[in-house]
């Protein structure tokens, strides 16, 4: 069984990302930003609570620090926190909602990254599972037959393409880590007002998969609960 390292598990898809391997026999870590809440959540699942703000190196490198004292090594890092950023018309946005956005999505993994890389190369089979989106893809934006083309939501889709772009560039650089980015598809969370179709089950599927699979698997795949998926 491995040590997995969840950001943003005190709710939606890493809560039930969380749920489930821990369920599976393994040793989860439940990263939040909010210490009650993630607190409460490590407790009904039975796991550990690890306070990790994405936005903030010294929460990360704290968080970090953290696992080093405690389990010493880092088999599995899913980097789940995410936002959405402002919804439609894009003549508003600003700098600011562009930082804040990409600063959680896109930042806040390679921080989180950076910082937990020592501890995954202590793993005899170390994977990075990032939480991207099929709405940072070219191909599913332009399809009229797909759900991901009748939304707008400029920050998140740019900042999940970018994502995915982070994903096969790491496994690139990092041939002894095993890199790959889930799609969770059009899940019922807080992200989207609950308005999504499957369960948050149905939705962390790809997410597990990539977290449990065996050596030799592959690395830089865009993946959801169906298989592989073009990147772009």
């Amino acid at each position: 069984m491995t040590t997995i390292f969840i950001t943003g598990a005190n709710k939606g898809l890493g809560h039930e990302t969380a749920r489930r391997l821990t369920a599976l026999g393994h040793t989860v870590i439940v990263g939040a930003r909010d210490p009650e809440r993630g607190a409460a959540a490590a407790t009904a699942l039975g796991a550990r609570f690890v306070r990790i703000d994405v936005t903030d190196d010294a929460s990360v490198a704290a968080a970090a620090a953290d696992v080093a004292a405690h389990e010493g090594v880092l088999d599995v890092l899913v980097n789940n926190a995410g936002v959405p950023g402002p919804y439609g018309d894009p003549s508003e946005l600003t700098g600011a909602d562009a930082l804040g956005v990409f600063d959680v999505n896109v930042f806040g993994v390679v921080r989180t990254t950076t910082a937990f890389l020592p501890l995954l190369r202590r793993s005899p089979d170390p994977v990075i599972v990032n939480v991207s989106s099929g709405m940072g893809s070219l191909a599913f934006t332009h399809d009229p037959s797909r759900a991901e083309s009748a939304v707008v939501v400029p920050l998140y889709t740019a900042s999940k393409a970018a994502l995915t772009m982070l994903t096969t560039q790491y496994a690139k650089a990092f041939p002894d880590i095993r890199v790959n980015a889930a799609d969770p598809g059009y899940t019922a969370t807080d992200l989207n007002g609950h308005s999504g179709p499957q369960t948050v089950t149905e939705g962390t599927d790809a997410i597990v998969r990539l977290a449990t699979e065996g050596p030799g698997a592959g690395s830089g795949r865009f993946v959801d609960r169906a298989g592989p998926i073009d990147l772009f």
